[in-house]
């Protein structure tokens, strides 16, 4: 090769964070365990005070503030009760699936910025709900979706955006496990009252999300979608506890073709549980190059191995590996940092929501598609 394709991947510059000394008043939405996660980080952060949380069964939120350090926190029986308290700068949103929704839009009306946990919602009609409340509030809001911070996830976003690959117009994605359906934490995630979507929302809003952030989020069009949950109602699934097969009425795997516009074919599939390690490699194949993303063994926001782009030179088949990357800090740690930056300093929101409402979309379709054995139309209404 005449020069080294690697070397058209540069960094961005990093800008150094400078302290102003203002302490950012941070308000916790639900007290379950991803919660914990949210606060963990926030206490890295010596511009961030924890004042409140709240939760809505009795007792839980206090015994949460004292075991995470934060017994200081005011607490209240709902998000409503603190919102209308408190004088808060943002709220994080670590409730269920099923009440994303409504935290998030109380909390926008009422002038509080928010980082709400992923899944954005359930629902096609929430997700637009929210954003309309966001655009109205003029208050910010980012989704939960720390893989972005990965630098195996920039790179590949990066390779996308230099033109090495060309024009893109098919994608493989997916991932997922051979058995881990997420009930060593109670059946929140298995229930329709609480979770409203299975894998599908639990880990394949992030598999969308790698390919989708790194080609531009274009909007969705149709949906061919499929779901099935074989392994979730089998109580041999959960030797401690069988009852759970009764309650798990979530899916637990999900496939779907979609037609993206600009004329890219998304094939998607991801998974709780199945009879096999990987339902393969993220594949993205573009006019001049074709770019393999390994997956991994459990989805968890990286790579599985280096990435390799596939291309024609001078008649011959030439593979360039490009080498996997080291974080330079925990990827739910830039989550946290980022947004509360973006809330400081007036910045964009690090995940935007007009980014995450098309995958709400796409999900949204595939639950509609699965539910009626057919293609759907995705139809996005203004915000």
């Amino acid at each position: 090769m005449a020069d080294n394709i690697l070397d058209r991947f540069k960094e961005a510059v990093v800008e150094e964070r400078v302290d102003d000394g203002k302490k950012v008043k941070v308000g916790i939405i639900g007290t379950g365990w991803i919660a914990e996660a949210h606060v963990a980080n926030y206490l890295k952060c010596p511009d961030v005070e924890i004042v409140a949380a709240a939760d809505l069964i009795p007792g839980k939120a206090e015994k949460f503030c004292k075991a995470n350090g934060i017994e200081y926190a005011r607490l209240y029986p709902d998000h409503k009760s603190m919102i209308d308290a408190e004088e808060l700068d943002i709220v994080s949103v670590c409730t269920y699936n099923r009440t994303h929704a409504e935290c998030t839009i109380y909390a926008l009306e009422n002038g509080v910025n928010v980082l709400l946990e992923k899944p954005m919602c359930v629902t096609l009609e929430e997700a637009v709900e929210i954003c309309r409340a966001e655009k109205k509030s003029g208050k910010l809001l980012s989704i939960g979706f720390q893989p972005r911070f990965d630098e195996n996830m920039k790179m590949v976003k990066r390779i996308v955006e230099s033109g090495e690959l060309g024009d893109i117009y098919y994608i493989q994605t997916g991932g997922g496990r051979r058995r881990g359906i997420p009930t060593p934490y109670g059946t929140s995630f298995i229930e329709d009252k609480t979770a409203g979507i299975g894998a599908l929302a639990d880990i394949g809003c992030y598999s969308l999300d790698m390919v989708l952030n790194a080609i531009g989020y274009p909007k969705p069009l149709t949906v061919s979608g499929y779901t099935s949950r074989f392994f979730g109602t089998d109580p041999v699934t959960y030797p401690e506890h069988p009852e759970y097969a009764k309650l798990f009425n979530v899916d637990d795997f999900a496939a779907a073709f979609v037609r993206l516009e600009g004329g890219i074919i998304l094939d998607f599939r991801i998974a709780w549980a199945m009879n096999l390690d990987t339902p393969g490699d993220t594949i993205i194949l573009g006019t001049k190059a074709g770019l393999r993303i390994p997956s991994t063994e459990c989805w968890n926001g990286s790579i599985g191995g280096p990435l390799k782009i596939y291309r024609t030179i001078a008649g011959s088949d030439v593979e360039t590996e490009v080498p996997e990357r080291e974080n330079h800090c925990d990827n739910f740690y830039s989550k946290i940092r980022y947004f509360v930056d973006a809330v400081k300093n007036g910045l964009a929101s690090p995940v935007p929501s007009s980014q995450i409402l098309y995958n709400q979309a796409i999900i949204d379709g595939i639950s509609r598609s699965a539910k009626a054995g057919r293609e759907v139309e995705i139809e996005i209404p203004e915000i």
